[in-house]
């Protein structure tokens, strides 16, 4: 028989499609919990009765979670609080995490129990680099938000993720391309389910792919990094020293540029020297 659970919040990542990924401690943890927060309940209700569990849910989204969070709290003092989204990791993409903001705050437990998250799943299915990456959620619906969200991490050298659905999937796509260039990208859907795919291509490519035939379910996005930037000419070495020394010294300039374009500070130093405005 099972220890009783400590009193507090636990974080319980829960299937993104196969119920099979339950692990065993997390199961554990639903069916001990006194209450489980959840975003739907009709979807939680169905893990539950594939773990022969029954426990009282509490809606826990955007929409009521600045009223329901301080009764969650109340009742981590002698209560066992689980944490569920409707699949994957809680948190991510949802507003999870004031509630273990508070629930720190109140000097309650806080446990997590880990498992699946789309995210990682997709980025083991793309065969882009994972030794560095940045998860994006869901982009902006319109248009100019997004375009301006894309070029804040054009230069990110580093793998993207993002979260999107089947209506919107070509329009962000075309976008990312012209954004970022025709990168190369992997559009993942229907992850651990029967009909998982993970189609690769670049970015033009798998926009042009979608455009008429949008797939359904929940779709990763997933761009490679960013190639190696062309080395910098002389006139960009002038162009950059030019602005720098608006704000700074020759010698700060030069040592700002130098970082900046990888270019010999000795040689940008003699060349601001050389366009300092003669007294």
């Amino acid at each position: 028989m099972n220890a009783p659970l400590t009193p507090g919040l636990y974080i319980v990542a829960t299937p993104i499609g196969n119920l099979g990924d339950l692990s065993p401690r997390a199961a554990e943890v639903l069916r001990g919990a006194d209450v489980i927060a959840v975003e739907d309940s009709r979807v939680t209700a169905g893990l539950l009765r594939h773990i022969g569990a029954k426990v009282r849910m509490t809606p826990y989204h955007d929409h009521n979670a600045e009223a329901v969070r301080p009764g969650l709290i109340a009742r981590m003092g002698s209560e066992v609080v689980a944490l569920v989204s409707d699949a994957g990791t809680p948190l991510i993409s949802d507003p999870g995490y004031k509630l273990v903001r508070d629930a720190r705050a109140a000097g309650h437990a806080v446990v997590t129990i880990p498992g699946p998250c789309a995210a990682i799943a997709a980025l083991t299915l793309a065969g882009l680099p994972t030794d560095r990456f940045l998860f994006m959620g869901f982009l902006p619906a319109k248009a100019g938000a997004r375009s301006e969200t894309i070029d804040e991490v054009a230069g990110v050298r580093a793998t993207l993720v993002f979260y999107e659905s089947g209506p919107r999937l070509a329009a962000t796509l075309a976008a990312l391309a012209e954004g970022l260039g025709d990168r190369e990208a992997g559009v993942a859907r229907e992850i651990t389910k029967k009909f998982e795919e993970c189609v690769t291509g670049t970015l033009s490519g798998l926009a042009a792919r979608y455009a008429d035939a949008p797939p359904r379910g929940e779709i990763v996005i997933v761009v490679a990094p960013p190639g190696d930037a062309p080395p910098a000419t002389a006139d960009d070495a002038d162009a950059a020293l030019a602005e720098a020394m608006t704000r700074l010294s020759p010698g700060q300039a030069a040592s700002e540029v130098a970082r900046k374009l990888g270019v010999d500070r000795r040689a940008l130093y003699a060349r601001a020297m050389a366009m300092k405005p003669r007294a």
